[in-house]
């Protein structure tokens, strides 16, 4: 990471400390990191701290004559590999979503052309308030990305989402991302990956379905696109936003994400994450059924397997393929036969019993394949998708 440059802006919050830890873990990775601090954010840290821990100006005021003559506001825009908010208030975030450039640090952001990471930090409340959530969706859509925030103990006296991410997570992160971001290792290959649940019709207006939120599959087709490969990410329903710079296909039944799938390929990667209903029912009703006091007996049929589908085809299969494994029971030995049996290169197992993984942030796997099993730690299902993509970009490398 020698000499990556990093421009950090640092608003006013009590976070505002922290920054100056975040500024020395830079430096020891060798970063170049400049800063420019706002006038609240002074209120809380000093511009000769940052100075002597960045052994770099600080950029204060969109109006000084000096800091414009020795470099102009769209010079700092432009002159760092990525530009770091943190801590980032509520204030700022309002700003960067509504185009309002009225300051140094605002007027940067507006003026940049690299990629920009955002680490809120501010009262629980203000971060659950509508309004701050409508922002984060909007600058989550338009290729903001996000570290934290977390959830603790606040200065405030309250607990709840909204703390500061820790500084190792955000130099790390941050790091990783600068490295991805320019490296883009899959760029010369292609990636189908699935998600969400299925559902079945049983009339117009009832269906069969379950519990599955779509997030592990949205997490790692993101993490994939931003290493660089072509994305195609395949999703039944879910409440969750399209990632960023994937080609995304909307599907609701077992039937239209096979043909979905079947229409993507040939591609490099597979990864089958989606819930992917097991039954349909065998003769879809027209009309909405009514009740009439009997016991109502659907007669089902079993759909056809998507992951075997893709991993035993003659044509056309993806040099990986990579399954799910959703078990309630017999996590291993139910995985090494989906493992064995469908003709995928990997399984990924995890253990969805007691509503401790669906629907969750967090997930704790294992990884199945012909060199052996391996059991990760329970992490955020974001974390999961990174070490995952990791893995495959270590696959084709070899």
């Amino acid at each position: 990471m020698t000499k990556k440059k990093i421009l950090l802006i640092i608003t006013g919050g009590i976070a505002a400390y922290k920054s100056l830890d975040l500024i020395r873990k830079f430096r020891e990775e060798g970063c170049d990191i400049t800063c420019i601090l706002t006038k609240a954010g002074s209120e809380f840290v000093t511009p000769l701290s940052i100075e002597s821990l960045s052994e770099n100006r600080v950029y204060t005021d969109l109006f000084n004559l000096t800091d414009e003559h020795q470099m102009g506001h769209i010079q700092l825009a432009r002159m760092a590999d990525i530009l770091l908010v943190a801590p980032a208030t509520a204030n700022i975030i309002s700003k960067i979503t509504h185009g309002i450039a009225d300051d140094l640090a605002s007027t940067v952001l507006k003026a940049t052309n690299k990629p920009v990471i955002i680490a809120p930090a501010m009262n629980v409340q203000m971060w659950l308030n509508e309004s701050t959530q409508r922002n984060i969706k909007i600058l989550k859509n338009d290729g903001i990305n996000f570290i934290g925030p977390e959830s603790g103990s606040m200065a405030c006296g309250e607990y709840g989402e909204g703390r500061l991410s820790e500084t190792n997570k955000i130099v790390d992160e941050t790091l990783d991302f600068i490295k991805t971001y320019y490296s883009k290792p899959l760029k010369n290959l292609s990636a189908i990956v699935t998600a969400g649940p299925t559902q079945e019709m049983i009339d117009p207006i009832r269906f069969i379905s379950n519990e599955s939120s779509g997030k592990q599959g949205y997490a790692i087709a993101n993490r994939l696109s931003q290493l660089g490969a072509r994305t195609t990410l395949i999703s039944g329903p879910t409440h969750l936003d399209p990632p960023i710079g994937c080609n995304f296909v909307n599907v609701k039944s077992a039937n239209e994400m096979l043909i979905a799938c079947e229409n993507n390929l040939p591609s490099d990667i597979a990864v089958c994450a989606a819930a992917v209903g097991d039954f349909r029912v065998e003769k879809l009703n027209s009309e909405k059924i009514k009740k009439t006091g009997n016991v109502l007996n659907l007669e089902l049929s079993e759909n056809v397997d998507i992951l075997k589908s893709i991993g035993t085809r003659n044509s056309k299969r993806p040099k990986l393929v990579i399954g799910f494994a959703a078990e309630t029971s017999n996590l291993i030995d139910n995985a090494t036969i989906k493992l064995n049996s469908k003709g995928s290169d990997w399984i990924v197992a995890n253990d969805v019993s007691d509503g401790k993984v669906i629907g969750k942030n967090h997930n704790e796997i294992c990884l199945l394949s012909n060199h052996g099993i391996e059991n990760w730690p329970k992490m955020t299902k974001s974390e999961v998708a990174n070490k995952l993509s990791q893995r495959i970009v270590d696959h084709f490398s070899h």
